[in-house]
């Protein structure tokens, strides 16, 4: 019976730990962040998939568009849909500088879109 207890409690912290991503429901998002997604859903499917994260940075809500392809930019975005930088890609990997420390400082990741096309 002790076997069969700490099975169980070894497969309720798993299941805990192993918690699905959060996203944010499509009427809580953004009218800019539907359009940004609404727009990538237009273009061909980008290897790797195209994703949009959450994070904390300097005390403010801030969403990331890693780089899709080839010597492209990612994009950081205010939470108003302006643009703040790009923190990485780009022909030297670096972006354009205007964040240096985004990927090192960015906190409290959440993932709010994953472009799905083509997953099994």
């Amino acid at each position: 019976m002790k076997i069969v207890s700490q099975f169980l409690l070894v497969c309720a912290l798993l299941i805990v730990a192993c918690k699905p991503e959060t996203t944010l429901a499509p009427d809580r998002s953004p009218a800019w962040l539907t359009s940004l997604i609404s727009q990538i859903e237009a273009e061909p499917i980008a290897n790797p998939p195209a994703l949009i994260a959450r994070y904390d940075f300097n005390g403010a809500t801030v969403y990331y568009l890693p780089p899709r392809c080839c010597d492209k930019w990612s994009t950081l975005y205010r939470e108003d849909g302006s643009i703040v930088c790009h923190p990485d890609g780009g022909l030297t990997g670096k972006g354009d500088g205007g964040c240096p420390a985004f990927l090192a400082e960015r906190k409290n990741e959440v993932i709010v879109w994953r472009d799905s096309r083509g997953s099994t």
